[in-house]
């Protein structure tokens, strides 16, 4: 199994279960704060592959929820800038096994990637935050969204 460097935003209960499921799976999760890593252009954007720079943002960060950042009107560096400046608006979590990286959790990828043993919920979404009709999370205690 997989040693999975897993950055999130502490006491996301997303990424709780998304850690896990890894587990479950076997790997052994080595969690980052994603807020408080001292990010630049050049660290950050190995995560992102060849995904569309609209697929980087955290649809959930308040100011892409209120339009203050538009991520479709974003260009690679523009995107970087922003999410350098505030982490939360970074799609989470950021995983790397060995050099490779990759954004988000989409248990189909996930899979293909490091394996989930089988045990991924197809029936439930394992991305983005399921409280709906709840009081967003906690705020940051610093610089964020």
């Amino acid at each position: 199994m997989a040693d999975v460097i897993f950055y999130e935003k502490p006491g996301c209960g997303g990424n709780a279960r998304q850690k896990a499921l890894l587990q479950q799976a076997g790997h052994r999760v080595i969690a980052r704060d994603l807020l408080s890593e001292p990010w630049t252009p050049e660290t950050l954007r190995p995560f992102f592959g060849d995904r569309p720079v609209a697929d980087w943002f955290n649809r959930a960060a308040p100011a892409v929820k209120g339009g203050e950042v538009v991520p479709e009107a974003m260009d690679e560096v523009a995107a970087l800038a922003a999410m350098v400046e505030r982490p939360l608006l970074i799609r989470r979590p950021l995983m790397q096994v060995g050099e490779r990286r990759d954004c988000g959790f989409e248990t189909e990828r996930v899979e293909a990637w490091i394996g989930l043993g089988g045990i991924g919920p197809a029936e439930r979404k394992m991305e983005g935050c399921l409280r709906v009709d709840m009081p967003p999370c906690p705020a940051p205690k610093s610089g964020g969204d």
